[in-house]
């Protein structure tokens, strides 16, 4: 009998703003909240941003603190899953390019993770891809991408590793061969960015066909393709992912006003299509996870 499959929520990202739905979560309470109401409606792992009162986003260990120790402290079980993206965009300068620009929010990477190793949460994101991505370059290149594995190694944290494209899966699959990450790897296949991989159900397929043997994996697509995307990525075999971060719909024209209305659509479209939904410990058993303690 196939495992139960694992729904995981974003629930807020970096890019989604108030100005495009009004039902975003802004504060460390708020975003706390929304956690555990997608929790109740069927996500085991809850994958968070933070930001800053006026919604901008934010690298604040405070923030962070607090929307944990509000998850640590509630009767719900989840799983909790930190950021590690922000900290790697570049803009370049209009008239000296090799000069950082406005927006450029490029950081070394030891901080780009010190959240990670203070809080040690059960799983956090460790990004492969270097893209263009809106006004700005994604860069994250191997040597920062080791130090951040360490790191997080260190802090005895799951990595999940978020591809963007086939070539994001080269790399990651070398730092595998070289054991600087350990195996099964958990992937994280993200479709329909722009200039990153196609939301199609060819491209999921050949993405998952690079994975190395015996890993857990999951995918997601954006805006309209996050339901789409969820049915292909149950139908081989893999884990879903849906939330605020990811879409704001829905459906067609009809604003979610909550990650857990996103939640509850992904579990029908799972059971509906003969699946079962992983609570918070079997997905804590199926990805082998020990359950952090605070610090």
């Amino acid at each position: 009998m196939a495992n139960p499959t694992i729904i995981s929520c974003a629930v807020t990202g970096n890019i989604t703003s108030v100005d495009s739905t009004p039902y975003l979560p802004i504060t460390p309470e708020q975003i706390a909240s929304s956690c555990l109401e997608a929790v109740r409606a069927g996500a085991a792992i809850v994958h968070i941003h933070v930001r800053h009162p006026d919604g901008r986003p934010s690298m604040e260990l405070k923030h962070y603190r607090e929307v944990m120790d509000r998850l640590r402290a509630a009767d719900e079980d989840v799983i909790i899953n930190l950021t590690t993206g922000p900290g790697g965009r570049f803009v370049p300068g209009e008239h000296e390019p090799s000069v950082a620009g406005p927006g450029t929010t490029l950081l070394p990477p030891e901080r780009r993770v010190e959240h990670i190793a203070a809080l040690r949460p059960e799983i956090c994101s460790l990004d492969f891809n270097t893209m263009y991505s809106g006004t700005s370059v994604v860069i994250n290149t191997p040597r920062n991408l080791g130090i951040m594995a360490d790191i997080i190694r260190e802090a005895g944290v799951l990595p999940e590793l978020e591809v963007f494209d086939t070539g994001d899966i080269q790399l990651a699959n070398q730092f595998i061969h070289e054991g600087r990450l350990d195996a099964p790897a958990l992937f994280q296949i993200v479709l329909g960015v722009r200039y990153g991989a196609i939301a199609t159900p060819e491209t999921l397929a050949y993405m998952k066909s690079l994975l190395p043997a015996g890993s857990h994996w999951a995918a997601f697509g954006i805006g309209r393709w996050e339901f789409p995307m969820l049915a292909q990525a149950w139908l081989l075999g893999g884990h879903v992912r849906v939330g605020l971060e990811d879409n704001i719909y829905l459906e067609k024209g009809v604003l979610a006003k909550s990650n857990a209305e996103l939640v509850q659509k992904a579990a029908r479209i799972i059971r509906e299509l003969g699946g079962t939904i992983a609570t918070p410990g079997q997905a804590r058993e199926i990805l082998k996870l020990k359950k952090q303690l605070p610090q």
